[in-house]
């Protein structure tokens, strides 16, 4: 006969751990979509929490007085799993920004598309680069990195041991927003130089030609460049999608030594 038991310490501890887990999962890019079922988010939080639970027993004990302290236990491993997941989710907005760039420069920066993701209202540019950012983590498997660095940081920050340091969280958000705005740029620079080339063709061929109407030329001459280029870079979205993966486990990683 199954004998399962287990004392109310342990189920204490497993319940911080599935908190830090299912705060990350609901946050976390991917496993965070809009489109993902509610039940399928919850199952895997608590299924990871049982492998991690019988990973790291015996459970080390948890001290506290009053349940008001093993509240504030709770908060501290729910800010712990949103940090980390935020960490990479603020990663994928690169994208969008470069998508709002591009949209801006081509002309298309009027017309909007609801992202499934996210279910808000982005550029058409940014939903194109935001989908293939999505296949490219599942086609290079960057989601077991996600769930394997949620793993690993219950051995650099155990359950009840995170020690938030404010100054080095705001660090590691500006040497982010650095980053942040220069990845975009490097994204969207082809699109950026080819809009920018037709601006001076076009200036040029307004003091040549004073006659030709070149507002309603340069704005269907615009989308069709811009789509054209689009198009044609669409080989090194690769390469942006490496830009941002090395930019989320950089900022994953500072964010955890932010705790430690």
């Amino acid at each position: 006969m199954l004998n399962v038991s287990f004392s109310i310490y342990d189920l204490e501890y497993f319940l911080l751990i599935l908190t830090r887990v299912s705060c990350f999962v609901f946050i976390a890019p991917f496993f965070s979509m809009n489109n993902t079922p509610a039940r399928v988010r919850i199952g895997l939080s608590f299924f990871i929490s049982i492998l991690l639970y019988q990973v790291l027993t015996p459970a080390p004990a948890i001290l506290y007085d009053t349940v008001m302290e093993y509240a504030l236990i709770v908060i501290k491993e729910a800010l712990t799993g949103l940090l980390i997941g935020y960490g990479a989710t603020i990663c994928t907005s690169i994208v969008n920004f470069a998508g709002s760039i591009a949209d801006m420069e081509t002309g298309l920066s009027m017309a909007t598309l609801m992202d499934p993701t996210t279910r808000q209202q982005t550029s058409i540019t940014g939903v194109i680069y935001q989908n293939v950012l999505m296949l490219m983590m599942i086609a290079t498997g960057m989601y077991r990195y996600l769930l394997g660095a949620l793993v690993d940081t219950f051995s650099l920050i155990p359950v009840n041991g995170a020690v938030f340091h404010s100054d080095a969280l705001l660090d590691s958000v500006l040497n982010f927003m650095a980053e942040y705005i220069m990845i975009g740029f490097r994204i969207v620079l082809p699109i950026f130089s080819i809009m920018l080339l037709l601006n001076a063709v076009m200036g040029v061929m307004t003091k040549v030609s004073p006659q030709m109407n070149m507002f309603s030329v340069g704005m269907q001459l615009k989308v069709l460049v811009g789509l054209g280029t689009l198009f044609l870079t669409s080989s090194l979205l690769g390469n942006a999608a490496d830009f941002v993966f090395e930019q989320m486990q950089k900022i994953m990683t500072l964010f955890v030594e932010s705790m430690v």
